[in-house]
């Protein structure tokens, strides 16, 4: 999922971008629950790209202060209903305390076998892909399969659907391998106001499409 609209969500109210957001980490709640109750094997969101360094530095403050925050807060959460997280992107180039976090947050939750939620944090596609394929190359030929095989996703499944809020018709650096023949589902809807009702609208739309990859 690619989780955009916080900012537009928050000057339509008149609120500072902060305040959006602070409502978008609790959309993230509500949608992470809702995923593990309809028994979905994986869900990844895209929480910090490589690009929004170029925001400005209160924004990526308040941005930085909301990830400790959830950390702190959920991971109980997490442990108690057998959720797997993982970290797709370079996030040790974080601050220290959040990695700190993040590793006893991967730590605690390795071995659990439920809903897998993967966080994309200082994370670019085409860094993936060229990391992958410096990987691929020091082991043998490079071919499909190999650069998959270490990519961030390698111990997860393949991407089925791939949903963006707010109305732009874009990936914007995410998940560019793995969509290769993900299916995509765009809403208008801004993230704070994505609601459990509307994943199961995507999902109710991904079951009745015909999934040919490349075939007739």
């Amino acid at each position: 999922m690619i989780m955009d609209g916080n900012g537009r969500w928050a000057k339509k109210r008149l609120l500072p971008r902060a305040l959006g957001h602070k409502r978008g980490v609790e959309t993230v709640r509500e949608i992470v629950r809702a995923a593990r109750s309809m028994g979905l094997e994986a869900l990844t969101l895209y929480a910090f790209s490589s690009e929004n360094w170029r925001r400005p530095a209160d924004e990526i403050s308040d941005l930085m202060g909301l990830l400790r925050h959830f950390i702190k807060s959920d991971l109980e959460e997490f442990v108690a209903n057998n959720v797997r997280l993982k970290i797709l992107g370079e996030y040790h180039a974080l601050a220290p305390d959040i990695c700190e976090l993040i590793d006893t947050a991967l730590a605690r939750t390795a071995h659990n076998t439920g809903t897998t939620l993967a966080i994309a944090l200082n994370y670019g596609a085409q860094q993936e892909i060229a990391r992958a394929a410096q990987a691929a190359a020091a082991k043998g030929p490079i071919t499909p399969e190999s650069i998959t095989d270490e990519l961030d996703t390698w111990d997860m499944p393949p991407l089925d659907l791939l949903i963006r809020t707010s109305g732009e018709l874009r990936l914007s650096n995410f998940m560019l391998w793995q969509a290769a023949y993900a299916e995509l589902w765009f809403t208008d809807v801004l993230w704070p106001d994505f609601t459990p009702e509307h994943l199961r609208e995507a999902l109710n739309q991904f079951g009745k499409r015909e999934r040919r990859y490349g075939g007739r």
